[in-house]
């Protein structure tokens, strides 16, 4: 189904789909015609004040009245980051970055591309990679082009928010410095985009490559969004994870996700690759617990445990919508650095001009790449959302179809391939389940036992070269 086309969705034929990254986009939307215009769709905006809510699997979905959770909408039609009808990532870039002289396939339209880290205060020891994220966001508060930063941070009360992580609005650099590192939890954006409409100024968003396109989308019809977010900054994604993960690691590790007050995903260790993944609990009295992810049953992110079904129809690796997006070097030498390394995609001018600049003052110790290299560093992500996809495409499926940039093909995966993208959506799809009968029962070791089950058949079907390939490559799925 093309973009422009008649068709229409609400929020319930995308959720029932499967197609639902709990965004939040939808939600934000009853508010985008409070001032339209006569000739507005004006069916959108409804009383009943639509919401996010975690479901009984701790993945965010739009829970509303009936009446606003099944209308149709052309405007949700357009704005759903995996709305069939929605342009894609290759129009949205082609109107965004129009001078980006250069174009690939894996990573979209750029001006250029790097890898390195920010060697300026501190940026990169704060960080869970080479600190490029937190350094550009900061040098964009620096020149005064933004008023204020949309990004991810720790809850204050996470047991009372019922929520570890949210977005939130950073006006300071301290408060920026604060919400650094990696969050791999469900979030959504429609308090913060209703911040963005209410309280004038510039602003730059960071998100994931669906988010960000969903705020792209949002701007081309909300005129107050389109004005005030200036910037965005996009990173590079394997998949969303629902919180159950956080829970499943405090199972793992002997503790009440009731007493946990922090997560700490990848506890950053100089002496140790940037590959080994440590997780660390902070609890109520203060005390901490930690285990490597390769010690923990859903430890290997490859697998797809507690994924978001929308991600097996994602085809964007890297934010190809925008302004400049970062991931981590994923090869050698890189990888082996504990202190971390990012890869960079600049789209933008303003930005491009930030950063070369930062490279000639010699706060910022970057050497340019060309897209073979960017697209290296994320080769099995992209292999998943490009061969992995296409195969995928063909499954017989119920409801919406997705629209992508893939085409559907059976036939070039080989065997073992298409056994492997088969676990993975089988992991994907009963982690929710088997951690939800855990959890009623209250009987850990049936997900756990199930977990190591699990991974051991993928293990054998995607790992055939050895311990030591299975080690590269789920180093390289990050």
């Amino acid at each position: 189904m093309a973009a422009g086309t008649d068709l229409l969705l609400s929020p319930h034929d995308i959720v029932r789909s499967g197609l639902c990254i709990g965004c939040g986009s939808c939600v934000a939307q009853t508010a985008v015609h409070a001032n339209a215009s006569p000739e507005a769709d004006t069916s959108w905006a409804d009383p009943h004040e639509p919401r996010m809510e975690l479901d009984r699997f701790g993945l965010l979905k739009p829970v509303g009245a009936p009446e606003w959770f099944r209308r149709k909408s052309a405007v949700f039609t357009r704005t759903c980051p995996f709305s069939p009808a929605a342009r894609d990532e290759d129009e949205l870039a082609a109107d965004l970055f129009a001078d980006a002289p250069m174009q690939d396939p894996r990573v979209g339209r750029y001006l250029s591309a790097y890898v390195g880290y920010a060697s300026e205060g501190g940026f990169r020891d704060r960080g869970s990679s080479g600190g490029m994220v937190s350094w550009v966001l900061a040098e964009l508060m620096r020149a005064g082009l933004v008023d204020g930063v949309v990004h991810v941070a720790e809850s204050a009360d996470p047991q009372a928010a019922g929520r570890f992580f949210r977005y939130r609005v950073s006006r300071t650099e301290e408060e920026l410095r604060a919400g650094a590192k990696s969050r791999y939890y469900p979030i959504e954006l429609s308090d913060v985009l209703q911040t963005i409409r209410t309280i004038p100024g510039r602003y730059a968003v960071v998100g994931i490559p669906c988010f960000i396109k969903a705020v792209q989308l949002l701007r081309r019809e909300d005129p107050v969004i389109q004005e005030r977010v200036a910037f965005t900054l996009g990173l590079f994604c394997g998949h969303m994870k629902s919180a159950r993960f956080v829970e499943s690691f405090a199972w793992q590790m002997g503790v009440s996700v009731a007493d946990v007050q922090r997560v700490e995903f990848r506890l950053k260790d100089a002496t140790r690759p940037a590959s080994w993944y440590t997780a660390q609990l902070t609890l109520r009295d203060g005390s901490t617990v930690k285990k490597d992810w390769w010690h923990l049953a859903d430890g290997d992110w490859g697998a797809g445990f507690f994924q978001s079904s929308a991600c097996n129809f994602c085809d964007d690796v890297v934010a190809e919508t925008a302004d400049v997006s970062f991931g981590d070097a994923w090869v050698e030498p890189y990888s082996s650095d504990g202190n971390g390394t990012n890869v960079v995609v600049v789209r933008s001018l303003a930005v491009d001009e930030l950063v070369s600049a930062g490279i000639r003052e010699g706060r910022l110790t970057l050497e340019p790449v060309d897209s073979a290299f960017v697209a290296q560093t994320q080769a099995a992500g992209l292999r998943q959302r490009r061969e992995g996809l296409a195969y995928r495409l063909t499954w017989r499926r119920s409801g919406v179809h997705p629209r992508k940039r893939v085409a559907p093909d059976a036939t070039s995966a080989t065997p073992r391939r298409k056994l492997t993208y088969r676990m993975r959506a089988i992991i994907s799809a009963w982690s929710h389940r088997m951690f939800w009968l855990a959890r009623v029962t209250g009987r850990p070791q049936l997900y756990t036992q199930w977990a190591r089950g699990a991974v051991a058949v993928y293990h054998g079907l995607a790992y055939s070269r050895g311990r030591v390939g299975a080690v590269m490559e789920w180093a390289h799925l990050r």
